[in-house]
């Protein structure tokens, strides 16, 4: 079965949460909020996919600018953030990387994420790949 993209549903989605370049604090709670839902959603839509990639280069378009300090966001990073925000265990992630092992070294920082693992992380948290990658 192939999944089509749906613009009216997407504009819909639109209309409902806004989205906008983030300049406060609480335009970026919101949006924060807003993702949350969405990577916690069993599952989600062509059109909310789409809509949380927006809405993840807002949240790093504003991190970067109001966070300079905080914005040492790795692939390595981000992983261990995801894998706390979903009450993840290395076992939970054993599909991705193929064994054990290779998850304690990659969640240690001895071994980095490939493209393979990245699409497969991507996959998994409804996150573009590059989120995993250097």
């Amino acid at each position: 079965m192939t999944l089509t993209f749906n613009r009216k549903t997407y504009a819909n989605l639109l209309a409902e949460v806004l989205p906008q370049p983030i300049a406060t604090e609480a335009e970026y709670q919101r949006v924060l909020t807003i993702v949350e839902v969405l990577i916690n959603k069993e599952t989600t839509s062509l059109e909310e996919d789409r809509l949380l990639d927006l809405f993840v280069i807002l949240v790093e378009k504003f991190e970067s600018e109001h966070y300079p300090s905080q914005n040492l966001s790795t692939p390595h990073s981000r992983l261990i953030h995801l894998m706390e925000a979903n009450h993840l265990q290395p076992a939970d992630l054993i599909g991705v990387f193929g064994s054990s092992d290779l998850v304690v070294e990659v969640i240690d920082g001895r071994q980095s994420i490939d493209k393979s693992q990245a699409q497969k992380l991507s996959d998994r948290f409804n996150l573009p790949s590059t989120l995993f990658l250097v």
